[in-house]
């Protein structure tokens, strides 16, 4: 069976070491000199980098959040020993480990370095889709003429690189697509590589709960668990035609992600720096309360859109457009990173209603900027006992609109004066 040591990238053979370096991290698989999909994630980044900078950390449980909502944002691996997690409340947090050194999140200084990893992805392949700030997909496809080597022993020099040269580790993962290449970068954290060929994939699927397949959630979960899909062998199993029928094209597209099947491309785009929509109105609009209806819309787009690719963002942007053609920006910072059509659409109405005082307008368009991967996004805010409500109900909005289409449900807001 082909393999390599991650460490000297030296071939080896049977035994648990690397007969050149003496290294005991291996990597071997039947199909690993073919596949060329990757995902590599950086290994609890935030944490990483602050250990990086304060080596008295290094031994030491570290979680990055706290501020005014009281938060996790990340928790080094030691922490998360004691159970601590994401998105759970600091004094929870505390409770599980009392010891933890609890710092503020830095995210300038994060986004530097989450540019130099992609920096060095770049260098081995231009396509690189970038996924969020600590994480990305790469296609080395036929670069191994360029390499001199195959894109495995490209990507587990690369880790190597990082490590020595930036400070931090990361975790790989390769397969002949996007699905597969994302499982795999998780099943040897930290610091890991996992392969998963075309042949393994579905004995390697098929026991897996269906919450490992992407855009299943606790909900649809449940529904499928309804039906008797508890693993991704069941959906494999299952007649497609029924699925299709039950589920739409979200049940065809599970379907053929429990054979493995992931046809996605790895697309080569600049980083998103904000995600935006406008609109310039056939005639002049002075009335607010279409103005803010408008603004609705606008939102909700703008949120489908961060959710599409996975961000969150925590800087607000209202542009208007007078009659003039004079341009004017309104920027208020959220306290926290969001997704959500609901938070951006009350910070910018909240910057819409002292403008719209009876001067007329002919373009309005919402963004949000500084961007953060989705899963920061709308963490529990003790402040806000509401959100959570609100989360669930624009989350079981999104999931009728995947379903039915766009039009067939939203809030009352967004209906009026449609036609």
């Amino acid at each position: 069976m082909p393999g390599f040591c991650r460490d000297c990238l030296a071939d080896v053979g049977d035994g648990p070491r690397c007969l050149s370096c003496g290294g005991p991290r291996l990597l071997r698989h039947a199909e690993l000199d073919t596949l060329s999909i990757a995902h590599i994630d950086c290994d609890a980044f935030y944490a990483s980098v602050e250990k990086r900078d304060d080596p008295d950390l290094r031994d030491r449980p570290v979680i990055i959040g706290g501020g005014k909502r009281g938060v996790v944002s990340t928790a080094c691996y030691i922490a998360r020993i004691s159970g601590v997690r994401s998105a759970m409340p600091m004094f929870k947090a505390l409770k599980l480990c009392p010891d933890a050194v609890v710092i503020k999140p830095n995210f300038t200084k994060y986004s530097a370095v989450g540019r130099q990893v992609k920096t060095m992805m770049r260098d081995l392949t231009p396509l690189v889709e970038s996924l969020s700030i600590d994480e990305a997909f790469l296609d080395l496809s036929g670069t191994e003429r360029v390499h001199g080597m195959s894109p495995a022993r490209v990507l587990a020099r690369l880790a190597n690189r990082i490590v020595s040269e930036i400070g931090i580790s990361v975790s790989v993962g390769l397969a002949p697509n996007k699905f597969l290449a994302k499982i795999a970068s998780n099943l040897d954290k930290p610091r890991g590589f996992a392969a998963i060929g075309r042949q393994d994939a579905v004995s390697f699927l098929d026991s897996k709960p269906v919450g490992i397949l992407p855009g299943v959630g606790a909900a649809a979960r449940t529904r499928l668990e309804s039906e008797g899909l508890y693993t991704v062998g069941d959906i494999r199993r299952a007649d497609p035609k029924q699925l299709g029928r039950t589920h739409g094209g979200f049940g065809l597209h599970l379907w053929k992600l429990a054979h493995g099947e992931d046809m996605r491309p790895v697309r080569s785009e600049r980083e998103t720096k904000s995600v935006s929509a406008e609109t310039t109105f056939n005639q002049d609009i002075s009335d607010a309360r279409e103005l803010t209806e408008i603004l609705w819309r606008l939102s909700e787009r703008v949120s489908a859109r961060l959710k599409a690719g996975e961000f969150s963002g925590t800087r607000v942007t209202l542009k208007l457009k007078t009659s003039d053609f004079r341009t004017r920006t309104r920027s208020r910072t959220l306290d926290s990173p969001t997704r959500l059509a609901g938070r951006i659409f009350d910070t910018g109405r909240d910057m819409l209603l002292p403008e719209a005082q009876g001067e007329r307008f002919r373009l309005i368009g919402i963004g949000v900027e500084d961007l953060h991967p989705i899963v920061e996004a709308d963490p529990p805010d003790l402040i806000d006992p509401d959100l959570k409500r609100r989360i669930a109900a624009e989350d079981a909005i999104d999931r009728i609109r995947s379903k039915f289409g766009v039009e067939s449900v939203g809030r009352g807001i967004g209906f009026r004066n449609k036609g």
